[in-house]
């Protein structure tokens, strides 16, 4: 009878350092991946307001007697006047709601066609 080795078939064991570096190794692409939309998503955001992009705006001069009431109904006879007040306000940063004659403001380029 002739005798023959036969290796053990041992299990592969992780210590619990090499399960935090597989860990480490399997979370890494789910990490690089978040981080790259949150990057990109802060562009997106800085750069859209509501749809339109951040620079889709006409300048016009208000004109002596013009309130921003009378300059919405004129750019957007067909939008209720409250809702396109407020967008110019919004995007021009007024404060009061008020504007002066002499005064350049921007329109929203949805608005821009109707003046």
């Amino acid at each position: 009878m002739s005798s023959i080795a036969i290796a053990p078939t041992t299990r592969l064991r992780l210590t619990t350092r090499g399960r935090r570096v597989f860990a480490f190794l399997a979370a890494l692409p789910i990490v690089v991946v978040l981080s790259i939309a949150v990057v990109g998503g802060g562009a997106a955001l800085a750069s859209s307001d509501n749809g339109t992009a951040s620079g889709a705006f006409t300048e016009i001069t208000v004109m002596s007697g013009e309130t921003l009431w009378s300059i919405a109904e004129d750019v957007a006879p067909g939008s209720d006047p409250r809702d396109v007040v407020a967008e110019i306000t919004r995007l021009n940063a007024l404060e009061n709601g008020s504007v002066a004659a002499g005064q350049r403001i921007a329109l929203p380029a949805a608005y821009a066609s109707g003046r």
